[in-house]
């Protein structure tokens, strides 16, 4: 089953068959077979076309076992959540969520039912583990507030100590630029101090401050494109940005596990909205071909336009887009293509410039290049790049533009810097020292966990490190025993994830340093144990054995 979810990418054809047999080999010294006709269908396509280098990924198949206990275990809670509620009714228990008064039951609810329960009887039980309040600097440390609850994670009371010198293994501080001291906070400092912390007016007004377009400059040339255009909320430059973008008597063709502000964004422009699988070439280009060939509803008049949304690094899977191949299919079909570099910029390719960097392709094959600074240069706010007439556009268009205050300018110095910095304009070799340990750190850190026999999902040069957990109850247990450890992790389960995907998700930082890595890596395993998370049937080969392959999950195609 695992050998059937092989594509090999990046080769000629006969490299490929040759790198075909080799990992055959290294899979059936382990036991493993493979099934020669599957793989060798994946490797005969234009995929090795499109790829200059190697593109590897794993998504392992959830144990059957795994899924049916992670199935009880939420028919269980359900169970007792549908109990408890009948308590609360008569009265013996007290409820202390939001309900609809008696006398609006002929009204429209405000509240919808099933989610209300999982509020109150399942996510209540392991609330413990998300809103933390932290008191320090969000970098590779930082200072956890403790708190207690007395009625069930209800409300919180904090006890006056602090958690000192938790490792962060959940902030997006991808390149250690989160903190409060050297050269991009002495900048920000001094930005602050010129300029004041805010600007009180919008771009159009008396908003438009000199750094405001420095920055703009500076992220065009860091894009490699003509134009650009800063905006002061990440969340907001999708959301609000789509709709100026698409409306109706457009499509928009989405990824499946696309972010929130993109699918709002793509709600909001009144566009027909189409959903493929995620990073499935086969699925895409189906909704194009459907798309041209049929046009719209009823009228079957042709599209207006064609819009592709996909993000660079999906931040719940730890995958990467695979960009060459949807900007073959977006030139074939002549559509647009608006990639969400909000994870991926500053995070991958050798400059530091995203997924198109990372495969080594043209900025200019991408119509839309959105980013947020919120992650790789621990700042806020975000950015859209694109030829001139597009940036022009939006300033006159966008309602990011028009109507919301302007980019703090200490914020928007601590951007510059940064960003300096990676291109190395500071005179340092800086940036492309936090670029190589970054990369180091996410290889050995995936890597590690990988032979623990833990199941991994993602790509192998992703920061993003989702661990699978599947079960509810070892999603507030596992938070719970990595914070005793003095490890701070993110959980995460439905509905932000499939209900029986429920996943840990670590984000690897250049500010980790390998004895960070270990101590953190120790405690992931002694809580494995502890927890018995190490599902993974399969033994990991060698990187030597691993290279020039591709894992896909085995669904996709």
């Amino acid at each position: 089953m695992f050998a059937d979810d092989i594509v090999i990418c990046g080769e000629g054809r006969e490299q490929v068959e040759e790198n075909l047999e080799r990992w055959r080999f290294a899979l059936e010294r382990r036991g493993m077979k493979v099934s020669r006709d599957m793989t060798e269908y994946m490797c005969v396509n234009e995929r090795e076309a499109v790829y200059n280098k190697p593109f590897v990924e794993s998504f392992e198949e959830t144990p059957l076992l795994v899924a049916v206990l992670t199935y009880m275990g939420y028919g269980i809670l359900t169970l007792f959540g549908y109990l408890r509620d009948f308590l609360r009714d008569w009265n013996f228990e007290k409820c202390h969520v939001a309900k609809e008064r008696d006398e609006q039951k002929d009204f429209v609810p405000l509240y919808q039912d099933f989610e209300n329960f999982y509020t109150r009887n399942l996510y209540m039980r392991i609330r413990d583990n998300w809103n933390r309040p932290i008191c320090s600097v969000p970098g590779a440390r930082m200072d956890v507030m403790e708190r207690v609850t007395h009625d069930y994670n209800w409300t919180f009371k904090h006890t006056g100590t602090v958690l000192f010198d938790v490792i962060n293994m959940g902030s997006y501080n991808y390149l250690g630029f989160a903190e409060n001291s050297g050269l991009c906070a002495n900048a920000a400092v001094e930005a602050a101090m010129k300029y004041g912390l805010g600007v009180c007016g919008t771009r159009h007004e008396i908003g438009n401050l000199d750094k405001h377009e420095e920055l703009e400059k500076l992220v065009a040339r860091f894009l490699g494109v003509e134009s650009s255009m800063v905006f002061g909320m990440g969340f907001a430059t999708n959301s609000m940005n789509i709709p100026t973008l698409a409306g109706k008597g457009c499509l928009i063709l989405s990824d499946e596990l696309n972010h929130a502000s993109l699918v709002l964004g793509a709600r909001l422009s009144g566009s027909t909205i189409r959903v493929f699988k995620h990073n499935n070439m086969q699925s895409l280009e189906k909704l194009l071909r459907d798309a041209i060939v049929h046009g719209q509803p009823r009228t079957h008049r042709p599209w207006k336009k064609i819009l592709i949304l996909v993000e660079g690094i999906y931040s719940m899977e730890g995958s990467i887009v695979r960009l060459p191949e949807v900007i073959a299919l977006k030139k074939k079909y002549k559509a647009y293509l608006y990639l969400d570099e909000a994870h991926s910029i500053g995070a991958l390719g050798p400059g530091g410039r995203g997924v198109v960097d990372y495969f080594g392709l043209d900025p200019c094959d991408v119509d839309i290049m959105m980013g947020t600074f919120t992650k790789s240069f621990g700042a806020a706010g975000g950015y859209i790049g694109g030829n001139k007439e597009l940036i022009d556009y939006l300033r006159t268009h966008s309602h990011s533009a028009i109507y919301a205050t302007s980019m703090s300018p200490p914020v928007a110095q601590q951007i510059i810097t940064s960003m300096k910095c990676i291109m190395g304009e500071d005179g340092t070799t800086l940036g492309q020292e936090r670029l190589c340990q970054l990369s180091k750190n996410t290889t050995y850190f995936r890597r590690r966990l990988q032979e623990m026999g833990f199941i991994i999902y993602g790509n192998n040069d992703s920061p993003v490190v989702p661990l699978m957990l599947y079960m509810p109850a070892k999603i507030g247990a596992f938070g719970r025993e990595m914070l005793k450890r003095n490890i701070g992790t993110v959980v995460v389960g439905f509905p932000a994830t499939p209900i029986i995907e429920s996943r840990a998700r670590f984000c690897v930082s250049a500010a980790h340093t390998k004895e960070m890595l270990d101590t953190a890596l120790n405690a992931i395993s002694e809580v494995g144990d502890l927890l018995q998370l190490k599902y993974s049937r399969h033994a990991w080969p060698s990187d030597e054995e691993t290279n020039h392959f591709s894992y896909l999950d085995s669904h996709q195609d």
